[in-house]
């Protein structure tokens, strides 16, 4: 007679469902359409140029990210032809993984095939965790990479075996070369485990083992940091100031549910609810009050309503099993076809169909900071035009031997789009570390909000050449802008350091 080796106690017997290819692949298919339309929309976002800057500064950190995103623009920027598409196809292809995965969370939690396909569906019709992906931007890559590690985590949780916190270890360590938050889901996920379990987590030795392999794999950024002052803490009291052009505090929630989408809010509702009650998710509770935790948190350090973005999908995937679960399956169905339906007009009134010509002027600098996505995309190419026909009209005399932009898009810009224009700076976030104007440089161009005073804190003396205005575009950067002709008050090595600003 042969004796049966008990699974041990931790250890969750149910063995996940099929995978539900039959309704994912459509939902991949339809995803990776959508996502090619946006990606292939207007023109570079402001960001976007930066990344391709940054990336002809190659280096093993920058002051407000990793060299991920630098070395991606870097590499679509030398793809033949000006395809936006190619571009921002890293951002595309990660995207539709990250469908994939929540769907494979849905299954370790327990889900079928609706369950899969519910999840899916709700991440390919949230318009931040889709349509983020319109453009090759930190966010875009970070939020897959959370989905990624939070499956590793919830099937560790079914199986125990550890190999899966190591790999979480090097999917962590991979996610800090793009972005600095998932240190913050894993202190709220260890913390929430610690009170609601698993608390073996802990004490698993692979779980510190992938931590240590990544601080190892951070040791040149922090000797890059610390060099130079540590330039990322500057950065949370930026994104803070900036972050009331978002909501602020106050929106974070709200605008957090808005951009989770029709089926994604009511999921992730529902989900955080089944966590706390649902017995056959009890394993998994600890992930609800961690994802509290995590809102907690941005909501005090006055971070944007997208940074728990790469939770969002192990709690709708959480709430997609809850609802599979319930009883009478015709009511589940009434239920869901109509918000399904709601759910993916949500998305298409979403995607920009609208003609540029047609895109109306933002009215405020709050408006178009909450749609910054799209105003950030124009009006580049006019004031690189604007500054070039500045530069012409100057006497020889007068001809500047720099430019100095005071925001890092519009330096990122007239290096993108520029011809024959001086060398360009700004000491404005990382591109306030790739270089300063030459103490020879005694006039200069500057590229200033029309706002600012005259007489600023760089130039002892200027005056205004132009103002230029664009339609459309991000106001005080790429419309509403003067160009100035600057004396700097002081060399430029001893001024550059106390004008360098996140």
């Amino acid at each position: 007679m042969t004796e049966t080796t008990p699974a041990p106690a931790d250890r969750l017997d149910t063995a996940p469902a099929p995978v539900a290819w039959v309704a994912l692949v459509p939902i991949l298919l339809l995803s990776g359409i959508a996502a090619a339309f946006g990606a292939s929309k207007y023109h570079l976002f402001g960001d976007e140029l930066y990344f391709i800057a940054a990336g002809h500064h190659l280096s093993v950190s920058y002051a407000d990210q990793g060299p991920i995103l630098p070395l991606l623009a870097l590499l679509g920027d030398a793809m033949p032809g000006d395809s936006l598409v190619l571009f921002r196809l890293p951002s595309v292809l990660i995207t539709l993984a990250g469908i994939l995965v929540s769907a494979l969370i849905a299954r370790e939690l327990g889900g079928g095939r609706f369950a899969q396909a519910l999840t899916a569906g709700a991440y390919a019709t949230s318009t931040f965790l889709l349509l983020q992906s319109s453009l090759l931007a930190t966010n875009a890559i970070d939020t897959p990479l959370w989905v990624a590690i939070t499956w590793l985590l919830v099937r560790w949780v079914r199986t125990r075996q550890d190999w899966l916190l190591f790999a979480a270890g090097v999917v962590t360590a991979i996610d800090m070369q793009v972005k600095w938050l998932i240190p913050v889901f894993w202190v709220c996920a260890i913390v929430a485990s610690l009170i609601w379990g698993p608390k073996d987590l802990v004490r698993r030795p692979a779980l510190w083992a992938g931590g240590v392999f990544t601080v190892l794999t951070m040791v040149p950024a922090l000797l890059w940091q610390a060099n130079r002052s540590w330039p990322y803490l500057q950065l949370t009291d930026q994104v803070a100031e900036e972050s009331q052009y978002a909501g602020g505090r106050i929106g974070f929630i709200p605008i957090m549910l808005l951009t989770a989408g029709v089926l994604g809010a009511l999921l992730l509702l529902y989900g955080l609810y089944a966590l706390m009650r649902s017995e056959s998710l009890r394993p998994y509770r600890f992930l609800a009050p961690a994802f509290v935790l995590l809102v907690i948190v941005f909501i005090i350090t006055a971070g944007r309503p997208y940074y728990p973005g790469g939770m969002l999908p192990v709690i709708i995937a959480a709430g997609a099993v809850a609802f599979e679960a319930l009883p009478k399956p015709k009511l589940k169905l009434a239920l869901t076809a109509p918000l399904s339906l709601l759910a993916v007009a949500s998305i298409v009134v979403s995607l920009p169909f609208t003609p540029e010509s047609e895109i109306a002027e933002p009215k405020s600098l709050m408006e178009a900071g909450m749609q910054i996505s799209v105003y950030g995309q124009f009006g580049w190419p006019e004031l690189t035009l604007a500054v070039e026909e500045s530069i012409a009209e100057l006497p020889e005399d007068e001809r500047p031997q720099a430019i100095v932009a005071s925001s890092y898009w519009q330096a990122s810009a007239l290096q993108y789009y520029g011809h024959s224009l001086p060398p360009v700076y700004s000491p404005n976030r990382g591109f306030g570390y790739f270089g300063a104007p030459a103490d020879s440089a005694t006039t200069v161009l500057r590229v200033i909000s029309s706002e600012a005073e005259l007489q600023d804190d760089m130039c002892d003396r200027a005056r205004t050449l132009r103002r230029f205005d664009h339609r459309i575009g991000m106001p005080t950067a790429s419309t509403g802008v003067d160009i100035r002709l600057c004396h700097p008050r002081a060399p430029w090595s001893a001024l550059w350091p106390e004008l360098r600003r996140m």
